[in-house]
């Protein structure tokens, strides 16, 4: 009776995060420059309105753009967390082991000398994302110790470095495009999401979430310190490796779409906890869903605060900060 009603509070905030992410989600497929009512919504989904104007808006802009927000926020909201917990650090981010860097490097690299067409800048930013993370992996190799510091400090060495050849490429990138295209990408947008896009992804999103859902145990158990971990019969080496390829993986295949979104992996995991009140897969998984949450009302708020659409990581900062910082103020007893 106890564990039931210690699980109840747990199941309703699950159920209400869901809720409001599909409300969430609802409002921003209705809202923007031409308006599809919830009624037509219905009617879409049941087959009706084939041809008419509400029907090409819903599936050719709205839903992709609906759903790869949702994934966005899944995907970047549960790596993050993951990182948190591999690496016990609270900062922790896809910044840590190079992902983003990379990923930037590689959208940079295609903008400059393949143009900035959309298959050149996705194919570069995920190439530079795995990429960047296989370099920490051999770094890590050939570094004395392989503990959770020696993986942060590649992963700080490659970063720099990555935005130290970012760097020379915006010098010597042309100023009113190329550097443009690629200022523009570093601050992310949805505005080029396509269904055919999101398909394309989808799978790689799937495997890798997919993967982290079936080691859900070995990523709590690398919360504790690495002797215990070693106790409890868990190879750190290759599960941190794996866990660690998944991850990356799924943020490389979201950035490679909409380009660098920053924040959401750092403040989701946080505030997951601190709703949960503990440090398990279940706040992993509600880091996902917050993610998800912010990230939707971010990409509508983009598209009808302002007659041009807003870059997506302005608005991700400036909702994200307020949250934490309520949540913070809420938990501050905790936090001491």
């Amino acid at each position: 009776m106890n564990n039931k009603t210690s699980k109840l509070p747990q199941t309703i905030m699950f159920v209400a995060v869901i809720g409001f992410l599909i409300f969430t989600a609802v409002i921003s497929i209705c809202v923007g420059q031409y308006s599809i009512s919830p009624e037509e919504i219905a009617q879409i989904i049941t087959g009706g309105l084939k041809g008419e104007m509400s029907y090409k808006v819903f599936f050719t802009l709205r839903l992709p753009r609906v759903l790869m927000a949702v994934m966005a926020g899944i995907g970047l909201g549960i790596a993050g967390s993951v990182y948190q917990t591999i690496f016990k650090n609270p900062l922790a981010s896809p910044d840590i082991i190079g992902v983003a860097p990379g990923a930037n490097l590689g959208a940079a690299i295609a903008i400059v000398f393949m143009g900035a067409s959309t298959v050149a800048m996705v194919s570069g930013a995920f190439t530079g994302g795995i990429a960047v993370v296989i370099l920490v992996m051999l770094l890590v190799r050939v570094l004395p110790g392989n503990t959770t510091a020696t993986y942060v400090l590649a992963g700080i060495v490659m970063s720099s470095v990555s935005k130290a050849f970012i760097m020379i490429l915006k010098f010597f990138a042309d100023p009113a495009n190329e550097l443009a295209a690629i200022e523009f990408w570093t601050m992310g947008s949805f505005a080029s999401v396509t269904s055919r896009k999101v398909i394309t992804i989808f799978p790689i999103f799937f495997f890798s979430l997919a993967g982290l859902i079936l080691l859900r145990r070995q990523i709590e158990l690398m919360s504790l310190n690495e002797d215990e971990c070693r106790m409890l019969g868990v190879r750190l080496s290759q599960i941190r490796i794996t866990i660690l390829a998944l991850s990356t993986l799924m943020v490389a295949s979201i950035i490679s779409i909409t380009g660098l979104i920053s924040f959401i992996g750092l403040i989701a995991p946080h505030i997951a906890r601190m709703m949960l009140k503990r440090n398990n897969f279940a706040a992993t998984a509600m880091s996902g869903l917050i993610g998800a949450v912010v990230m939707v009302i971010s990409d509508t708020l983009a598209r009808c605060v302002y007659s041009a659409e807003i870059p997506i990581s302005i608005l991700t900062t400036f909702i994200g900060v307020p949250v934490l910082v309520y949540f913070m103020y809420q938990q501050k007893e905790n936090l001491l």
